[in-house]
């Protein structure tokens, strides 16, 4: 069997089949469509199956002439009828892995995805899990469920743990150049899974166990969390000693060892940072440990949106204006620049803040139209919010704008010339703008 998968990868004869056509799902899909294999991918949402047969791409990473070439080539497919899964060699689940309200994981997705691969299960698959879960997942939960099908690991089927490792928006790092952890049950496990990567990714890192890999994921996000909490909290500090926390970063940053630059924000967004340490610290509390650094910079990254509502209201009451009936103008939604997504952007909890101390809120976003509210994002909802033009009307009209998201497309002089007051959290203008602005300007 082993031999026969490995022959059937080498030679790109093997049907490789993505579960979850999201962020990570299709540019993976793609990248091995690209590179010879037929892939199918496999979506219950019926639309994003549409979009995908038709050509039309709705992840950024993925452009929509590529997908259609890849598509009418007949390399690339995509359908919500999961009985092709059996006609696939490898399966990669690449499904969303939330936090449910009590901040405990929510593998419900998974385990979705792994029902619909146990009913279909033959001798002489290669099934591998992407999706960031807490270490023990893919022995502990996925191995049971495919053995309850009669069929045994290495004698019939081969199981694997390997990260998503994706950077929306980032040109430098894509599929093929980012590095490849991969982690299976048992050694054959793990040569046949890290073979398959090697046919699109340039470097393929193989670790002992899936424990490890899935270990090394949630590692990566936490130690960004936690040196992200450090800078939040050093911005606040700084803020209260009247310091420019930038420059003090910069200061820092000269020095050629033992020190990483990270940065202050609004607060953190994305499906990573902002979600995966609660997995390790979740693990951590059922072998009765307690991870303090983890829990400590949640509380201080959860604490930034209501840090960015203070700088308002002390830029307005510095004017003499109250935060009611003020209007605010926030400058991006989404969690990080120039992409779509608004995946537990901070936005949504500013904003969130800012309607219930009153104030008249709009937004303008070039890649997010229309931002909706919903018991994930916010604690009472709310109507949909669309993206207004940035006119001069309503810059002039704006009592407040805050820079959200540093988008490169925006025009930041033009902005600094007509609007009173700036909440700037990404430190978007430069030195220069802030010399000739004529905008009060409050920096993180």
């Amino acid at each position: 069997m082993k031999d026969e998968l490995k022959k059937s990868i080498t030679g790109k004869k093997a049907r490789v089949g993505v579960i979850g056509l999201g962020y990570v799902g299709l540019p993976l899909l793609t990248e091995f469509a690209a590179k010879g294999f037929t892939g199918i991918g496999f979506e219950v949402d019926e639309r994003k199956a549409n979009q995908i047969k038709a050509g039309q791409s709705y992840i950024g990473d993925v452009p929509s002439s590529r997908l259609k070439e890849l598509v009418n080539t007949g390399r690339l497919s995509a359908t919500t009828d999961f009985n092709y899964l059996a006609e696939c060699d490898a399966i990669i689940i690449c499904v969303p892995t939330p936090l449910r309200k009590t901040k405990e994981p929510d593998v419900s997705y998974i385990l979705a995805a792994a029902e619909q691969i146990q009913q279909r299960l033959r001798r002489g698959q290669l099934v591998i899990l992407e999706s960031t879960t807490y270490p023990g997942t893919t022995d502990e939960v996925l191995l049971p469920m495919f053995e309850e099908t009669g069929l045994r690991l290495d004698q019939d089927f081969v199981l694997a743990f390997s990260p998503e490792r994706v950077d929306p928006g980032n040109p430098q790092f894509l599929t093929h150049n980012i590095p490849k952890v991969v982690g299976g049950v048992t050694a054959d496990s793990t040569v046949l899974a890290a073979h398959l990567y090697s046919q699109i990714v340039n470097d393929v890192h193989a670790v002992s166990s899936a424990r490890v890999a899935e270990a090394a994921k949630l590692l990566e996000n936490t130690f960004r969390a936690v040196n992200i909490g450090m800078a939040n909290e050093m911005a606040r500090l700084c803020y209260a000693l009247n310091i420019d926390t930038w420059e003090v970063i910069r200061a820092a940053a000269t020095k050629p060892f033992g020190f990483m630059a990270f940065y202050p924000g609004p607060g953190i967004g994305g499906h990573c940072i902002p979600l995966d340490p609660h997995y390790l610290s979740w693990k951590a509390r059922q072998h009765g440990f307690d991870s303090r650094f983890i829990s400590l910079a949640e509380e201080v990254n959860s604490r930034m949106p209501e840090h960015v509502v203070q700088l308002v209201s002390d830029g307005l009451n510095d004017e003499c204006k109250p935060m009611k009936n003020s209007r605010i103008l926030l400058l991006g939604v989404a969690y990080k620049k120039d992409i779509d997504d608004v995946r537990e952007s901070p936005a949504l909890s500013i904003i969130d803040r800012l309607r219930a101390k009153g104030a008249h809120v709009r937004y303008h976003d070039p890649f997010v139209k229309e931002l909706r509210f919903d018991d994930a994002h916010t604690e009472g909802g709310g109507d949909p919010l669309q993206s207004v033009p940035l006119t001069d009307e309503e810059l002039n009209s704006t009592d407040c704008l805050i820079i959200v998201t540093d988008h490169s497309q925006i025009d930041y002089k033009r902005i600094c010339s007509l609007t009173p007051l700036i909440v700037d959290t990404r430190n978007a203008l430069n030195g220069e703008l802030r010399k000739t602005s004529s905008a009060r300007i409050i920096r993180l």
